[in-house]
């Protein structure tokens, strides 16, 4: 039985070929409109036939240089593209098709082939219309590639005309007339048996065969990597009885054992899957509980009812056990907040945090560190001097400097701060500065004749900035000045240093002990988490959950088997047959085929010396169809069907002559030969012809 079908006719089988045809020019109208528009969106179509080869071929649309109807101003680029994204790929034959009336050296088909296939290996040469040239003229120079060669030499045909299509004539009666003029013709007759649509068949089908040779070895190596790969699995699918109680029972012991070693595994973090860069600790027992612990139980999936049921269980004894392990942690912390035990033996006591204490002051004041720089403004010095003046105070924790100006210099004196105080100054009628004041407690003049050292500063904020760096020297306020101070400015401030030995011995009795409690806390945290919650979970899952499972539901139940799972074993055990019996036909290919060498390269700078101008607009001539397994993916005609041919990366290749259903390209090669002819719509134009 001979039929057609169309992808986008899904499961429509087409035996009249005159359907066949008006299907073509139906959805060619769909996609490209009513005219002449173009579209790369291919139509795909099958023929199945005991009469033809397994190949694809792919119709190609002309080059046109003028656009008419609907068609786009870049036509021209647009169908060039179109046709080199087709025969660029290696595993396409490509069909340089030409006029025999036309000029070959200017032929369209031959230049592309040429820019992606310069070596030739790939490019056969096509004449038609034999029948139509010139009365005393022949192509008997070019069929015998003596005149314009190629690699792979030129194929003549003759096709039916459009007389002949219009009338219906078949392509058996076509076969026998194109066979009875080569061999009547004088020009041809020598070189009939090289000539016609069947030998051009028997090349296509040869290059096909030279093409599955070359790419066996490593096609087999895939498929036996393949086989390898599912043997393991496929192994434990051929002898599996779903119903079988004995299986249920073992798979379920199993399943439960490997999950308590893979739960076991991921809290150790001993398994194969164990990563540096993964979380640690508290965070780590935390993801596994409850993000890592679903992930784990993934491998019960087959089973809904069991992974189900086993979730189930185990996440309510795990939320039960942390339950009672925070409740248990935070037992530990009142312990602890109940009872300070000063006679713990990491304890500081009181006398060495008083020792402490005086260390830590001492250090403070060791050595005679910058505390603060800055301009200020001597004023009572000033005064009896003819005004005020401006210095560059430097501060240490033993001294108060002042110099001429910020680069240090020249040092204008050096006051020692022993015994000094500071007070506040009320501010000037006429001034707009803050003044504060240093005096000796002792009653001894400050700087020279004077008993005070009135400093001046330009806002509050800056005195008392300078009284905080003051206190950190160790020159604290005037306590009589400051009790009705109503701002209460000296409550920021200590008074007493004893007072303060004092708050700091209490800081280090508190420091002691809290690390003390830090220490207990770090290590019974972790010891009640691993004991009441992790180690208990690991014995459930070892011991209670396979009882619990039980009595919570019948076996059957638990185990019956998900819909998903039936099918990829159904789906692994036909792979398995199906990579069994691709090796078995690649044996067969090897041994009942042939490879032929390529033939030698030919001088063909012809065609890269030949006229650059494309040809001439399609006229409304038509060419007919070579074969009827076709893939169109325009609404035009072209000069270089390109017929592919599995690569590498393709399904299995089909052995040459077997007949049967046909993959779509570009995965394997459809038939390729003389079934029941598919005519073509009678007003596309036909490919370029260069005149």
């Amino acid at each position: 039985m001979e039929y057609a079908e169309f992808l986008h006719c899904k499961g429509k089988k087409f035996t009249d070929f005159d359907e066949v045809r008006h299907e073509i020019e139906a959805e060619t109208d769909r996609v490209t409109g009513m005219n002449k528009g173009i579209s790369s969106i291919p139509i795909n179509l099958r023929v199945y036939s005991p009469h033809v080869l397994n190949l694809t071929l792919i119709d190609l649309p002309g080059i046109t240089k003028v656009p008419v109807g609907d068609q786009p101003p870049d036509i021209e680029y647009q169908i060039r593209d179109m046709i080199m994204q087709f025969i660029t790929r290696e595993n396409c034959l490509i069909l340089a098709v030409t006029p025999a009336n036309t000029d070959l050296a200017n032929s369209d088909a031959l230049k592309l082939a040429k820019e992606v296939d310069p070596q030739g290996l790939r490019t056969i040469g096509v004449i038609t219309k034999l029948d139509l040239m010139d009365e005393g003229t022949d192509a008997r120079d070019v069929l015998e590639n003596k005149l314009l060669p190629l690699r792979r030499g030129y194929v003549g045909v003759v096709n039916r005309s459009q007389k002949d299509i219009d009338g219906k004539k078949d392509i058996k009666a076509a076969m026998l007339a194109e066979r009875k003029f080569f061999l009547s013709h004088p020009a041809y007759r020598h070189i009939a048996d090289r000539m016609g649509t069947p030998h051009l068949q028997k090349v296509l089908n040869q290059q096909l065969t030279n093409h599955i040779r070359d790419t066996l070895p490593n096609f087999r190596n895939k498929l036996q990597g393949q086989l390898l790969s599912i043997e393991h699995e496929v192994e434990a699918y051929k002898n599996f009885k779903p119903e079988d109680p004995t299986r249920k029972t073992k798979a379920l012991l199993q399943m439960v054992q490997q999950f308590a070693v893979d739960f076991e595994k991921r809290i150790e973090g001993s398994g194969d899957q164990v990563d540096t860069l993964e979380l640690s600790g508290g965070a780590k027992i935390n993801r596994i509980f409850h993000e890592r612990f679903p992930f784990e139980i993934v491998k019960l999936a087959n089973f809904p009812r069991l992974c189900e049921e086993t979730e189930r269980i185990v996440a309510n004894h795990i939320r039960e056990r942390e339950g009672k392990t925070k409740d248990q942690v935070l037992l530990l912390i009142d312990i602890q907040v109940s009872y300070i035990n000063t006679n713990h033996e990491d304890f500081i006591g009181f006398a060495n945090a008083q020792q402490r204490s005086s260390q830590v002051h001492k250090k403070s004041t060791i050595g005679n560190q910058v505390i603060r720089k800055g301009w200020l403004t001597v004023s009572n010095i000033g005064i009896m001097k003819g005004g005020s003046k401006g210095y560059w105070f430097v501060l240490t924790a033993e001294s108060l400097c002042w110099y001429k100006d910020d680069e240090e210099k020249e040092k204008k004196y050096m006051l020692p701060l022993d015994n000094l105080k500071v007070r506040d100054v009320e501010k000037g009628f006429m001034s707009s500065k803050h003044v504060f004041a240093l005096f000796n407690t002792e009653q001894r003049n400050v700087y020279k004749d004077y008993r005070f050292l009135e400093l001046a500063c330009d806002s509050q904020e800056d005195v008392d900035s300078w009284k905080a760096s003051l206190l950190r020297a160790g020159v604290y306020p005037d306590k009589s000045l400051n009790e009705n101070d109503e701002n209460g400015q000296a409550e920021n401030f200590s008074m007493d240093p004893q007072l303060e030995r004092q708050v700091e011995t209490i800081r280090n009795l508190v420091d002691s002990y809290m690390s003390i409690i830090n220490k207990c806390i770090r290590d019974l945290i972790p010891k009640t988490i691993m004991h009441l919650m992790i180690n208990n979970v690991k014995d459930f899952i070892n011991s209670e959950l396979l009882a619990q499972l039980y009595s919570s539901e019948d076996q059957n139940t638990l185990m019956e088997e998900s819909a998903e799972q039936a099918q990829r074993r159904d789906e692994m055990l036909r792979m398995y047959q199906a990579l069994k019996e691709a090796l078995v036909i690649i044996g067969d290919i090897n041994t009942a085929t042939v490879s032929t060498p390529a033939p030698p390269p030919v001088d063909d700078s012809w065609l890269q010396h030949s006229r650059r101008s494309p040809p001439p607009s399609p006229t409304t001539q038509r060419r007919p169809t070579l074969s009827a397994p076709l893939t169109r993916p325009t609404s035009g005609r072209g000069p270089a069907p390109a017929i592919p041919s599995p690569g590498p990366h393709s399904g299995a290749p089909p052995v040459p002559f077997r007949p049967g259903p046909l993959p779509p390209f570009p995965n394997s090669s459809d038939s390729f030969g003389t079934p029941p002819q598919v005519p073509s719509r009678p007003t596309r134009a036909p490919p370029s012809v260069p005149r």
